[in-house]
């Protein structure tokens, strides 16, 4: 082995029940770039290549991040029955964290580096061709539909059993968000009660949802691997689903376009309309959903510095690029709740 693990970790104990031993294995080696679970790579000798996630203690989150692992063993394998061709596969998954492992999740290892470290470019011709592929995976995973046509939220249940609607499940889940605001006194714009007030004037557009598709939410390019060389470059791996819930298909937008307009995505759109059959259309209604979804992302984004302790410096950073978004998205809900 390169490297032991630490004498604390459950890594150990999660590899002993899986009738691994010192001798099966070529390396360990710990992945960077997770905020929430420990992420550790495990190379054996007969040639299996696993990523295998632990939760942390039992320390401050918010309240959607109880038991994040069962969201991401739906996640793999509602995407695996849909053909995800660029998604990891679980090995096992133990879901108890009272087990004698605690609990864990072990998927297949994908190949390639963070899209933001390979930096594809429209000069090389990756970079479109590159959105497109995404937009087809994507496509792809929104096609799944969770195991009954009333259950809409995190396979978690953090906050209770799944919604029969969208919008229950929808406004938990703000609600929830906002609980934290109040609970970690978290720096917001607004008052959580001005907050709650826009989110609940645009509710009725969540109407239009009735079926409860795979929905990934974090699909930003440091869950995208990308490997190949400049020219040739494809998608390898989509990961860390454990942010995903039986929702909206457009609430991955946000992810996808961080910060920016989905709608000028044009190489995305294309490569999603192929394999949906349709074009998006951006009608006032789905306008108003992805600004709550955006809003929903922003929130989070604001909320969980102070339960993570980031320090005042990174806080301050997270504040000035995602404060300015959250009152744009809150506008935007609060003209289309109007």
């Amino acid at each position: 082995m390169s490297d032991q693990a630490p004498a604390a970790s459950p890594l150990p104990r999660v590899l002993e029940a899986l009738g691994v031993g010192e001798r099966d294995i070529v390396s360990i080696a710990p992945l960077t770039g997770g905020t929430y679970n420990t992420v550790t790579r495990v190379t054996l000798t007969d040639g299996r290549d696993w990523v295998v996630k632990t939760p942390p203690p039992q320390t401050a989150a918010l309240r959607y991040e109880r038991d994040l692992l069962v969201n991401e063993a739906a996640f793999c394998t509602a995407a695996a029955r849909a053909g995800g061709p660029a998604i990891p596969r679980v090995v096992h998954s133990e879901a108890d964290p009272a087990a004698s492992t605690g609990a864990y999740l072990v998927m297949t290892a994908r190949p390639g580096r963070p899209w933001h470290e390979v930096s594809p470019t429209a000069d090389d011709g990756d970079e479109p061709r590159l959105r497109a592929e995404l937009g087809r995976i994507v496509g792809q995973l929104h096609g799944a539909t969770g195991a009954g046509p009333s259950g809409f939220g995190y396979p978690a249940e953090p906050f209770g059993p799944l919604a029969p609607t969208w919008r229950g499940a929808f406004t938990a889940m703000t609600e929830a968000v906002l609980a934290d605001a109040e609970t970690y006194r978290a720096r917001l714009p607004y008052a959580v009660g001005d907050i709650r007030t826009v989110l609940a004037g645009a509710a009725p557009a969540l109407d239009e949802v009735t079926r409860p598709a795979l929905v990934h939410f974090d699909l930003w390019p440091g869950n995208l691997l990308v490997t190949g060389e400049p020219g040739a470059r494809t998608i390898g791996g989509v990961i860390d689903g454990e942010r995903m819930f039986w929702g909206d298909p457009v609430a991955d937008f946000v992810s996808l376009a961080l910060f920016g307009d989905i709608e000028r995505d044009a190489d995305f759109l294309a490569g999603y309309a192929e394999v949906r059959g349709r074009s998006v259309e951006f009608t006032d209604a789905l306008r108003t959903r992805y600004a709550l979804y955006r809003s929903y992302l922003y929130l989070i984004m604001l909320v969980e510095t102070v339960p993570r302790s980031v320090g005042p410096e990174a806080a301050d950073v997270t504040w000035e690029l995602v404060a300015p978004h959250l009152v744009d998205a809150l506008d935007a809900v609060r003209k289309g709740g109007g």
